[in-house]
């Protein structure tokens, strides 16, 4: 892990699958992501994001059952593993460090 990096997007999903906790599956983890990150992504790229992180072992899944009186598909809900846990610490130390003292330095300019 000391070498496999979070890309921004990989982070923000995992961000949003801590933050919704119980509901962290494609549709709600889509929707915090263009709420709160203000980014439009296709549920594709959820997805194929929520499989990169399982292949790396950052996220776990629970499957819960159709609630839907109709039957339907079971929601595959993600969890963090410990070693998604330490990834998103790791990724938060880093721009931690690299933004820490940044607004005494960067000279605000013309829009």
């Amino acid at each position: 892990m000391a070498h496999d990096y979070l890309g921004e997007f990989e982070h923000l999903v995992l961000l949003a699958v801590i933050r919704l906790d119980s509901e962290a599956y494609g549709a709600p983890i889509r929707r915090l992501i263009a709420e709160r990150a203000e980014r439009d992504v296709s549920f594709g790229a959820v997805y194929s994001t929520l499989r990169r992180l399982e292949a790396k072992g950052y996220i776990g899944f629970t499957v819960e059952p159709s609630t839907s009186p109709e039957g339907g598909r079971p929601r595959r809900i993600a969890h963090l593993t410990e070693s998604g846990q330490q990834a998103v610490d790791a990724a938060r130390r880093r721009l931690e460090r690299m933004s820490d003292s940044l607004s005494e330095r960067i000279p605000v300019g013309p829009n």
